[in-house]
């Protein structure tokens, strides 16, 4: 079934309230507005490339904002293999700079770029990050300032470290944990948090039958060796491969503390999703923007509040099909 907009509802602390949606898929197209309203910086995902935002940004930019994204290339990404001189890296104590130094000077020129379209409109700007672009987006926060950023929205971010003791390796190789030290939960009182995270799927352990280990997908009972696979990535993220996740990430990895948390039911990890028909559609899909875009303009739909934990979530399980 195609995702339902005027099905979706809010949960907060236990409470639930039929909610509407301020915009439509294809009102996202024609919402041009005269000035702009607000700056959004794209910040890419471990392996994406900037293109890969395309279609997300001239949705934003249809809506009156101005949007840029950190230009990043996929081989750009093996840069990342000169932390494996520092011993550091061996230890699993990596500090993110000068680790990351290279991907942060590009999020640096596209604010810098940024800044210069929203000057005039003295417009805020918020941080839209994807992936390991959130982490990386707090440490950007962090060493480069907050100045003119009021909110920083989250998608699908592993931003905390495997529980200590557990019998994983940190892929991260310590930088997680690092960032935990430097900057922990909604660190910075002066943004608004919201960290989003897909629930396409609940991870299974790698043992035991396809039968045993069949969960519902997208909507719909899919094979187990699907469950099995995005159970292998959650153990090594979170500890755990029976939770909940966008395929890629795991729940309890994807929110900070004191921020405000959106899970999305059906919502898969990557901008490939919606290219592939057993994957679904993934948080800048038209359909699935609608569930999240009030987060980012600032702009409460009803029923919503500025804080607290937020659960938006179809009345039933949606799986969208690449046309």
């Amino acid at each position: 079934m195609q995702l339902n907009a005027s099905a979706v509802r809010t949960v907060r602390r236990g409470q639930v309230q039929p909610r509407g949606i301020t915009r439509t898929a294809s009102e996202l197209t024609s919402c041009h507005t005269q000035s702009v309203a607000r700056g959004v910086l794209v910040l890419p995902g471990l392996g994406n490339n900037a293109g890969d935002y395309a279609p997300l940004a001239a949705q934003l930019e249809a809506c009156g904002m101005a949007v840029e994204v950190a230009q990043v290339t996929r081989p750009d990404w093996s840069r990342n293999a000169a932390a494996l001189t520092d011993p550091n890296w061996w230890r699993g104590t990596l500090k993110p700079r000068p680790a990351v130094d290279w991907y942060l000077t590009r999020v640096d020129a596209a604010m810098q770029r940024l800044k210069r379209r929203v000057e005039k409109a003295e417009a805020p700007i918020a941080l839209l990050t994807h992936s390991a672009g959130g982490w990386l987006g707090r440490v950007y926060l962090l060493d480069w300032g907050t100045a003119g950023v009021d909110r920083f929205v989250s998608l699908g971010s592993p931003h905390l470290p495997p529980p200590r003791g557990a019998p994983v390796v940190d892929q991260t190789r310590g930088i997680l944990s690092a960032c935990s030290d430097m900057c922990p939960g909604a660190y910075h009182s002066s943004i608004q948090y919201v960290t989003i995270c897909g629930k396409f799927v609940r991870g299974a352990p790698l043992a035991g039958s396809a039968k045993e280990v069949e969960y519902d997908i997208a909507g719909g009972n899919r094979a187990g060796w699907l469950a099995k696979f995005a159970g292998i990535g959650y153990q090594q993220v979170c500890g755990d491969a029976e939770v909940w996740g966008d395929f890629i990430v795991p729940q309890p990895s994807a929110h900070l503390e004191g921020a405000t948390h959106v899970d999305l039911e059906g919502v898969f990890h990557s901008p490939l999703g919606g290219q592939l028909p057993f994957f679904g559609p993934w948080y800048g899909s038209p359909k699935v923007l609608e569930l999240w875009l009030q987060h980012l303009t600032g702009e409460p739909g009803p029923g919503d509040a500025t804080v607290g934990r937020t659960l938006v979530q179809p009345a039933e399980h949606v799986s969208v099909h690449a046309a």
